[in-house]
């Protein structure tokens, strides 16, 4: 029970300087934050693609959106359009925000079903705003909220940006590659950090940020990681950057491949491509062939691979060290929920802070928590491959076919033969399941009864009067290359 006054994060990067940044903002004044750092060992950095949540992490360190979204060349985002998913040259998007109106009893989706059967309802999407308002390349901010965004940006500029934030706060940063991580004798708590030049860092806690390697967490307290590979076999990655042939549009493009998907992400100066791939039926060479003769523009550096394993750390937390980051785990960037996933930890350990010291009952609710999130995360991002109609290889043949999560297949189920889409707890996404089960072409069989007491005159209206409220707001909003320009630029 050591009083936490001195805490190490042993790593930078995005995770590195958004923990330093949180950490240095609310806790500076009261304890030591010190950030180990090389300049000599890269990023990942590939994920430049956020989802709204970000947007409150901001609201809550108090970050200038405008002098942020300038310092790293960002672009709005409203949503990932989905290409080749469903079927090849099928494409749907799936928004960031709530579709239709629902009934305390009933999802819109009943209703909008009703609607199909009768012939009065256009698609899903089309009564969702933000899916509009990103098809027609739109966008302004609105009061209270009226529209759901987050970023596309660039990764090192934002780390670059979250450094000279945090080292505002107090935040001190070391130049060094760790050589080893010392760990006390009496109960497996690390006490220092000693780097390559013979310097040795003590604290009280530590943060591990180092990505894939996690030097803390892994390599020195042997933590474990669960593989989910089975489910998600994508196991390599490819990242390119090229020059912007276009305006940038307010939503990521996720086209799937022969055996993966490629990811387009436009920024103001540039567009970040890439391909996740499973090497079991995609060598790198081929890889590299394939995003290079599928992306516009010329590329503006060499293709890189990065390989990883899709999976979580067996503990987030564990005896006076944090896993945030790659270290903690990895989930492919599909739905772009590793930013989201560092900040989780962040606030977390925030909320939980161990002033006074580690305690065990903390540690066991911090890691149920973490749990609770990454485990449905990985169901929504394996519903978008195992949810298909593609037949056309051998790795969609694998996708279809290979047995899920329990908990996946039941939601799978329970919308399939009647519609409903229940949220569990404080999961993330919501409204998300039916726009992409509807989307990879999965249509329930019924519908709640509810609707059927509703006339087809009754129906009509309601429905008509749903578009017609997005059509109003979309009449006021910018175009989104606009409104870049004199926002952010």
């Amino acid at each position: 029970m050591k009083k936490i006054e001195n805490i190490i994060i042993a790593g930078g990067g995005t995770a590195g300087w958004m923990a330093a940044a949180a950490l240095g903002k609310l806790l500076g004044k009261a304890v030591k934050i010190t950030l180990i750092e090389s300049d000599e060992i890269g990023t990942v950095g590939v994920g430049e693609a956020t989802i709204p949540t970000m947007v409150f992490f901001h609201k809550l360190l108090e970050i200038n959106e405008r002098e942020f979204m300038r310092e790293t060349n960002a672009t709005f985002k409203l949503g990932i359009q989905f290409e080749n998913w469903r079927q090849l040259n099928h494409k749907y998007l799936h928004a960031f925000g709530v579709t239709g109106k629902d009934c305390w009893a009933a999802g819109f989706q009943h209703f909008w079903l009703r609607g199909k059967e009768l012939g009065i309802a256009e698609e899903f999407g089309h009564y969702c705003l933000e899916r509009r308002a990103a098809e027609e390349h739109l966008f302004s901010h609105l009061p209270n909220n009226g529209l759901n965004y987050a970023f596309h940006l660039d990764a090192s500029l934002y780390a670059k940006y979250l450094r000279k934030f945090s080292e505002g706060f107090g935040v001190r940063r070391v130049e060094g590659k760790i050589s080893h991580v010392s760990t006390a004798e009496s109960n497996g708590f690390i006490e220092a950090i000693t780097l390559e030049s013979g310097a040795r860092l003590e604290a009280d806690f530590f943060i591990d940020c180092t990505g894939f390697r996690a030097l803390l967490m892994e390599q020195a307290l042997h933590t474990g990681y669960e593989d989910w590979s089975h489910w998600l076999p994508c196991d390599s990655a490819i990242a390119v950057q090229t020059e912007s042939t276009s305006a940038p549009v307010p939503y990521t493009r996720s086209i799937a491949r022969t055996a993966g998907w490629q990811w387009r992400i436009p920024l103001q100066h540039r567009v970040g491509n890439g391909l996740v791939y499973c090497s079991q039926y995609l060598d790198d060479e081929s890889a590299k062939k394939l995003l290079l003769n599928n992306i516009d523009g010329e590329p503006l550096n060499a293709p890189r691979v990065i390989k990883f394993r899709t999976g979580r750390r067996l503990k987030q937390w564990n005896k006076n060290c944090l896993a945030v980051g790659l270290s903690s785990g990895f989930l492919e960037p599909l739905e772009s929920t590793s930013i989201h996933l560092i900040q989780q930890n962040i606030i977390r350990f925030l909320r939980m802070f161990p002033a006074g010291g580690v305690v065990q009952s903390d540690i066991d609710e911090f890691n149920r928590q973490a749990e609770f999130d990454i485990a449905h995360i990985r169901d929504f991002i394996i519903l978008h491959y195992h949810v298909t109609e593609r037949n056309d290889s051998e790795f969609w043949r694998y996708c279809r076919t290979m047995e899920v999560p329990e908990s996946l297949r039941h939601r799978i189920q329970l919308f399939k033969e009647t519609g409903r889409v229940f949220r569990d707890g404080n999961e993330l996404f919501d409204d998300s399941w039916q726009q992409v089960m509807i989307g990879q072409g999965l249509m329930p069989k019924h519908h709640h009864p509810l609707v059927d007491t509703m006339s087809k005159e009754e129906l009509q209206t309601f429905l008509q009067q749903i578009s017609k409220n997005i059509d109003y707001t979309l009449a006021i909003l910018s175009s989104h290359e606009e409104y870049v320009e004199h926002y952010c630029k």
